[in-house]
């Protein structure tokens, strides 16, 4: 549980920083598939090859996956008849046996309905999270950001000896 804690801390300190903007909303679309996703599958492996290989902010691919597996529970139904629809398609039945019968792809279980639904939801709209991230991104930079360093609460805090040592220490240590 720390974990979780530790990573939603580094992530508000990358929401309010100004670099990263591309990383985090990779990250976040990295875990919204991620998060559809079971994690403990071939396309769960395949997603943190990506993260890791790709310049991606690892931590919030993990608290946003943390965070859209809940919904993905929700979203069950609607995933299950996405892959319904998908699997019992008969244009599609030639497909599936290949797909079947190849080395590694049925360790990805697409034969199973809701992990074939997510997955072809999570994929046609991670685009879709990537921008909505950006621009959520932007906007929380721009107003929360802005209007916080400009409170009195924030000045005291900066003119501390702690505030100093610790941006000395962040600096110096990451």
């Amino acid at each position: 549980m720390t974990l979780i804690f530790k990573q939603i801390f580094n992530l508000l300190k990358l929401l309010n920083s100004d670099t990263g903007l591309y990383s985090l909303s990779s990250g976040i679309s990295l875990g919204f598939v991620l998060g559809m996703s079971p994690i403990l599958s071939l396309q769960g492996l395949i997603i943190l090859f990506i993260a890791f290989f790709f310049r991606v902010q690892i931590g919030a691919m993990f608290v946003s996956a943390f965070f859209f597996a809940f919904i993905a529970w929700i979203l069950d139904p609607i995933f299950h008849q996405v892959g319904t629809a998908l699997l019992t398609n008969s244009s599609l039945e030639s497909l599936w046996i290949t797909l079947f019968n190849a080395p590694l792809v049925p360790l990805t279980r697409f034969n199973n309905t809701i992990i074939m639904g997510a997955g072809v939801v999570s994929i046609c709209l991670t685009p879709v999270v990537f921008i909505i991230s950006k621009i959520l991104i932007q906007k929380y930079r721009q107003t929360v950001v802005e209007r916080f360093k400009e409170t009195k609460l924030w000045k005291v805090i900066k003119a501390t000896s702690l505030y100093k040592w610790y941006y000395k220490y962040d600096n110096l240590y990451g």
